[in-house]
């Protein structure tokens, strides 16, 4: 078994592997990583992007929130290293 010594070990070893990344703005996306940064810029393709969205009524409407999953694909993506907030490497069992 491969040893993790820092934190960035574990993104090297998610390298051409699918990961999960969250960001900022209450988006995530999912896709094959295969390059980083130490600041955390990311290339990744064949990417899943999940946006949800909170619909506040306006005051004086009844109804309350609502919330919306919007999706699309990318088949390759720059991410910026300052959004992220996290990356979940693929489960290893």
């Amino acid at each position: 078994m491969t040893e993790v010594a820092e934190p960035l070990d574990l993104v090297r070893l998610s390298l051409n592997e699918q990961v999960l990344v969250k960001l900022r703005g209450d988006r995530r996306l999912v896709g094959t990583l295969h390059a980083y940064d130490s600041h955390m810029n990311l290339i990744l393709s064949e990417v899943e992007e999940t946006i949800t969205i909170v619909d506040v009524p306006e005051e004086g409407e009844r109804s309350g929130e609502t919330v919306r999953l919007v999706k699309r694909n990318t088949e390759m993506l720059f991410v910026r290293g300052d959004g992220v907030i996290l990356i979940s490497p693929p489960s290893r069992t």
